[in-house]
């Protein structure tokens, strides 16, 4: 698939999402999986301010990079804090020459491999909710194209959130954002069920929980509920397809 057909393919199932009650974890996921693809990164993962003003990690490609995510917010650092505080792309940052910008943030990611990092901010009319972070694991370089495909995507997928088919309120978006939150607990403790029960990974353990959401038309949410309350077991879940071959 070329990147233009992945682009476009994207803003298609981003917006078969804006349904009632979509799922904002489902909604995020999507955009992380596709912008490693399309501009060849390794890693990706979003951040959400809550509706207290903190980060909160909200979805990503893998399971090591919610590891970094959530070292971010514990440590105050790193390249999200940085792209939300400030509302401005972080692109091209080698991660070998930032140990003063980011002392204890840059040997953790070098640390689980990575070389480079990107950062672009989820914003709407000059408001940021939020922050997209790109890893690659060598010294590779956005081109300006590149900036424009994920920025353009990290936009549709902030109008998703905050527009949802209609002009949202702050007390709406608040709901939302504490909503994904709770999803996200949720989520990490059905992750861990089926990791157990099926003796896999944690990222084997999401890819079936995702597959068996969309193969069923529920919400991830709902069907990592059911895990958790066990009504549904992890060996009933669908397994993921095959990714497919260019």
């Amino acid at each position: 698939m070329t990147r233009e057909s992945l682009v476009v393919s994207t803003l298609v199932e981003l917006a078969d999402n804006l349904v009632d009650n979509f799922d904002v974890i489902d909604v995020l996921t999507l955009l992380c999986d596709r912008c490693v693809q399309a501009v060849d990164m390794d890693a990706a993962g979003v951040m959400l301010e809550s509706p207290g003003g903190d980060l909160q990690y909200i979805a990503s490609s893998s399971d090591s990079m919610r590891v970094l995510e959530l070292f971010q917010i514990q440590t105050d650092e790193g390249p999200c804090i940085d792209s939300v505080r400030d509302g401005k792309a972080i692109v091209n940052r080698e991660l070998r020459d930032s140990s003063d910008r980011w002392p204890r943030f840059s040997p953790k990611a070098m640390e689980l491999g990575f070389q480079s990092v990107h950062c672009l901010p989820m914003r709407l009319r000059g408001r940021s909710i939020g922050a997209l972070n790109l890893f690659r694991a060598d010294v590779g370089y956005l081109d300006d194209d590149d900036v424009v495909v994920v920025q353009a995507l990290a936009d549709v997928a902030t109008i998703a959130i905050l527009q949802h088919r209609s002009a949202i309120d702050a007390s709406t978006l608040n709901g939302q954002l504490s909503q994904a939150l709770n999803s996200r607990i949720i989520i990490e403790q059905a992750k861990g069920i089926i990791a157990e029960s099926l003796k896999c990974d944690m990222d084997a353990a999401f890819a079936r929980l995702r597959a068996h959401a969309r193969n069923n038309n529920l919400g991830l949410t709902d069907v990592a509920r059911s895990v958790v309350a066990g009504t549904l077991r992890s060996q009933a879940l669908d397994a993921p397809r095959p990714p497919r071959t260019k």
